[in-house]
């Protein structure tokens, strides 16, 4: 059963205010009737004194019947029982009962204590009245002597009559503030819960997306403080939740008239949203709240789902549908577990590079022959030729015919590489014998030039799977690049192993690379110094050759450099450590 605010609040008013009655009740009745005996015993002991001034004499003299005829009539007047005992507990005299039939009241606790000289009191059963009784003795002095006792008592029957009238009164004041008090608090927990109430009904409106309701209260207190701001709050979210479904149906637009494909999962794989251009990728209309599996068969959506899923990463893969080559696009959303996936179709990009490779590989194979004819006649007739203008001419011949021979061969070299399906020869490589191999035919052209060369190389990073001759061919051209390119200082090789990679380091003091042609170094035929690469017989297709050797190899590489001091490559390779062991 659910408990309302105002069944706490009054029912926590009504507990307090009935305990708090009770224990009122409980502690004030026992000590308004202790209160009243100790009243009545000290009107009883001043009685007491006054009727002692008037038994000293009879008692010398022995009169007893004076005695008891004294206390008879005083008994009356004062409505109290009077009992004179003498000094060895013989009642003397009694206003109730005849004296001489009583028994020795020695050992009675208030005359035992009024025989000692101190007035005593004591309130027990009477066993010549029948009755409980309140007794209060006094001692009675001669010449500072005690020579007996005055007694007087009282029925407690009479303090109780007394005090249950006082009871009755305080029951009847008492249930007049409990109902005073619980009328009081119904109309405060009517007050509380009734604003509260009303805030809850508003904000039950508006979990139903009702943002018109207001909560107006006449309060001045945090209640209305709290009407007001759920007032403010309420017209806030109203704003918010209008600019949210404006975005959402712009949102909306947006991805449903997207050329590319759309699609999100949820964690469990299930179709969540995805847009026209998605339905006519996979020519159906799946239903959302299905399995994309019982609708896709393809195995390479599945491994990048399940890839994305596992990593937590961003991933893209290229996947043919229907004839048809996308770039899909991948994206891991962290907040509900979700998978976000565009298609981009690449087809007709896809068809325009294969043109194009499948030209250029045209073109450099019918080039070559010619070329290598051109080179061969060159080189006769230079030899035939005895004249030094006419041989410095055909030095120039010579001198560019191998530019173009060394251009086709990279050109076809580079179209090779850039083959998605191209078979890598993996096998167990050495990188440290590949890299004294390459010093050395370098060595010539160091010594030239009177460069350094610095080789670190630690053996538990020097060996991995790869394609050997085309890793040497990266290696190569890395440090052909650093030795064309530095006059003076040196060049400083590298190897160390890293978690699961290797880092190979090329630095050299060359001319350096200026900031804003970074970006563009592993373009086709890009080259910095056009003028240099000419005179050096660059071809500028080099770097460009080595980033796709990394990428075969699931590698990267970063170049970082300054104009006028010098270069450092960073390539990483994937590394597994137990080849080494």
């Amino acid at each position: 059963m659910k408990r309302t605010l105002f069944f706490k609040i009054f029912g926590g008013y009504f507990i307090v205010t009935i305990a708090l009655s009770a224990l009122i009740l409980a502690f004030s009745f026992p000590v308004i009737r202790h209160y009243h005996i100790e009243t009545v015993a000290g009107n009883l002991r001043d009685l007491a004194i006054v009727i002692r001034s008037q038994i000293v004499q009879p008692m010398i003299e022995g009169n007893f019947q004076g005695l008891d005829a004294l206390a008879k009539s005083s008994g009356k007047e004062i409505s109290a029982r009077i009992t004179i005992i003498a000094f060895n507990g013989i009642v003397l005299a009694d206003s109730e009962e005849d004296p001489k039939k009583m028994e020795n009241h020695r050992t009675r606790t208030e005359v035992a204590s009024a025989l000692e000289g101190s007035p005593g009191r004591f309130a027990r059963f009477s066993d010549t009245l029948k009755r409980e009784m309140l007794y209060v003795a006094v001692p009675v002095y001669k010449d500072k002597k005690v020579i007996g006792a005055v007694r007087l008592s009282q029925y407690l029957k009479d303090i109780d009559t007394i005090t249950g009238r006082i009871r009755w009164s305080i029951l009847q004041i008492t249930l007049f503030i409990i109902g005073a008090s619980l009328v009081a608090a119904f109309i405060f927990s009517n007050n509380l819960s009734g604003p509260i109430h009303e805030l809850i009904a508003a904000s039950q409106r508006v979990a139903k997306n009702d943002f018109n309701v207001k909560v107006f209260l006449r309060n001045r207190d945090e209640l209305r403080d709290l009407a007001d701001n759920f007032n403010d709050m309420v017209s806030r979210i109203k704003t918010l939740f209008t600019e949210l479904s404006r975005q959402k149906e712009e949102w909306n637009s947006v991805i449903l008239s997207l050329r590319e494909g759309f699609l999100i999962l949820d964690k469990e794989e299930k179709f969540v949203f995805f847009n026209e251009s998605f339905k006519s990728i996979i020519n159906t209309n799946p239903d959302k709240g299905k399995f994309y599996w019982e609708v896709i068969r393809e195995p390479k959506l599945s491994e990048l789902i399940k890839t994305v899923r596992e990593t937590k990463h961003n991933h893209i893969k290229e996947i043919e549908f229907n004839n048809r080559i996308f770039s899909c696009s991948a994206t891991f959303l962290n907040v509900q577990e979700e998978i976000a996936i565009v298609f981009h179709d690449i087809t007709d990009m896809k068809n325009l590079e294969k043109i194009k490779t499948d030209f250029v590989q045209n073109v450099s194979h019918e080039l070559r022959t010619p070329l290598t004819s051109i080179k061969g006649f060159v080189e006769t007739l230079g030899e035939t030729v005895s004249n030094s203008e006419q041989k410095h001419y055909i030095d120039i011949v010579k001198r560019n015919t191998n530019r173009l021979i060394n251009i086709i061969n990279d050109l076809l070299l580079l179209s090779e590489l850039e083959e998605k399906h191209m078979e890598l020869e993996h096998e167990k490589v050495d990188l440290k014998v590949l890299m004294e191999n390459s010093v050395k035919l370098f060595e010539q052209q160091l010594a030239g030039k009177g460069l350094d060369l610095a080789v670190s190389i630690n053996p538990n990073a020097s060996i991995i799977k790869g394609d050997a001759f085309k890793l040497e061919q990266m290696l190569i051209n890395l440090l052909d690049n650093a030795v064309k390119y530095t006059e003076k200082g040196g060049i400083a090789l590298s190897l160390e192993p890293e978690k699961t990679a290797v880092i190979f380091t090329i630095q050299d003091t060359g001319i350096g690379i200026p900031g804003d042609h970074l970006s563009r170094i592993f373009e086709r035929f890009y080259v910095v110094d056009k003028s240099r690469s000419k005179r050096l017989g660059g071809t500028g297709l080099g770097l460009s050759i080595v980033k796709h050797i990394i990428m075969l190899h699931n590698g990267k590489i970063d170049v970082q450099s300054t104009h006028g001091v010098g270069t450092k490559v960073t390539v990483t390779l994937p590394f597994d450590p137990s080849l080494s062991l």
